[in-house]
């Protein structure tokens, strides 16, 4: 009974075995496109806190505000030795003349304002970080520069975005790796449910010679489409639920904050990540659902 392998043959039954069970085939499906779902929903919220925050650390600055004895040279002189510090990504002179002019815009012009002279304020550097988790070592080792006599930074709020992220990211990892161990077993048991039927054909062709690998690599083609299957199902559906989902936050008042990513951007690798998991599920779950059955 044992034979070389067969490609043709193994897709062939496989295949078939879709469509002799094709209620327990659809529930199978379906399964793996909702674990797909949650599982790419809390992924795609992951990617986008991320994201978020990404965008923020480009943003993000704090000020270095310089000795009011130096004067505009002096304190020019000391960009170099704040650009130095490893996670600096940028920074800017301020003039005291500039820092006036940006504190007047936006206020009511009176006589008070208009007689305030450069010199009440100090030069100053208007630093961006690249990590911004590292922001307060880096504040430190600005403060340490001769010439710096104080900084402004809102350390509070950049830890709450960096603490946000982590929360989010290891939420979203652990209930994907739950939902993954979760979905295989719902697989293999669903699978099983089908395989029962087939368990004295099984028998059978263990009794006539036939190898375990003979015998799985049929339910492994067939996992494996239904995994493919529910995978491409799902990649469209949470097509359709993100768009939707991004419409209505950036519809939604007081969101403006709130950037989305475009679904499109990330197409390629969404469908690469649901088609290997589904085929992993699918294969998975054949390969759990035979074991019982080949030992005759």
């Amino acid at each position: 009974m044992a034979r070389r392998f067969d490609a043709g043959y193994y897709f062939s039954e496989g295949f078939h075995s879709i469509f002799t069970h094709g209620f327990m085939s659809f529930a199978a499906v379906c399964m793996i496109v909702a674990c797909l779902l949650i599982m790419g929903s809390f992924s795609l919220l992951a990617v986008n806190l991320d994201h978020m925050l990404g965008d923020l650390e480009a943003e993000n600055e704090f000020l270095a505000y310089i000795d009011e004895n130096y004067t505009e040279e002096q304190a020019l002189g000391l960009q170099a030795e704040i650009e130095a510090i490893p996670n600096v990504s940028k920074v800017t002179f301020v003039t005291r003349a500039q820092a006036l002019e940006d504190w007047k815009e936006g206020r009511e012009q009176n006589d008070l304002l208009d007689s305030l002279q450069p010199e009440v304020l100090r030069d100053r550097y208007r630093i961006h970080v690249s990590d911004i988790e590292q922001l307060g070592q880096t504040v430190d080792q600005v403060e340490l520069i001769q010439g710096v006599a104080d900084t402004s930074v809102a350390l509070e709020i950049a830890q709450g975005f960096v603490l946000v992220r982590n929360i989010a990211t290891g939420v979203a990892a652990v209930l994907i790796g739950i939902l993954l161990i979760v979905s295989l077993f719902i697989i293999a048991n669903t699978i099983k449910l089908a395989t029962f039927y087939r368990r004295e054909e099984i028998a059978i062709m263990k009794m006539c010679g036939a190898t375990n690998a003979f015998v799985q690599w049929p339910f492994v083609v067939e996992g494996m489409l239904l995994g493919l299957t529910g995978a491409l199902i799902a990649f469209f559906a949470q097509w359709g639920i993100y768009q939707l989902v991004a419409k209505l936050v950036i519809q939604g008042n007081g969101l403006s904050l709130v950037t989305v990513t475009s679904y499109l951007s990330m197409a390629r690798n969404i469908l690469a990540v649901f088609c290997g998991t589904g085929a992993l599920i699918g294969v998975g779950g054949s390969l759990l659902a035979i074991r019982k059955f080949l030992q005759v």
